[in-house]
């Protein structure tokens, strides 16, 4: 399945590069192992979309809830590491 989602300037342009291998998102969504992610990229500024896209087959997947292990407190004071190991 193919799954279209918004994506920021910068975020997309480090995905062109492959430097951004690891997407973080909310999980308002079904998506499964195999599905195709299709980022599409959007400029905030001027709220329109480039036109400009990258399709990306999902490798691994993880749901997580973060307030199982911190509280909301701390996810709003410190945030958090989006960290891919080599």
């Amino acid at each position: 399945m193919e799954i279209k989602k918004k994506c920021w300037p910068e975020l997309f342009q480090k995905i062109l590069n492959e430097k951004k291998t690891v997407d973080v998102r909310l999980a308002d969504f079904d998506i499964k192992e195999g599905d195709i992610l299709v980022f599409e990229e959007y400029n905030p500024q001027i709220k329109q979309y480039t036109e400009r896209t990258i399709k990306k087959k999902v490798k691994n997947l993880n749901k997580i809830r973060l307030t199982d292990y911190h509280s909301p407190e701390q996810i709003i004071k410190y945030g958090h590491w989006v960290i891919e190991l080599e």
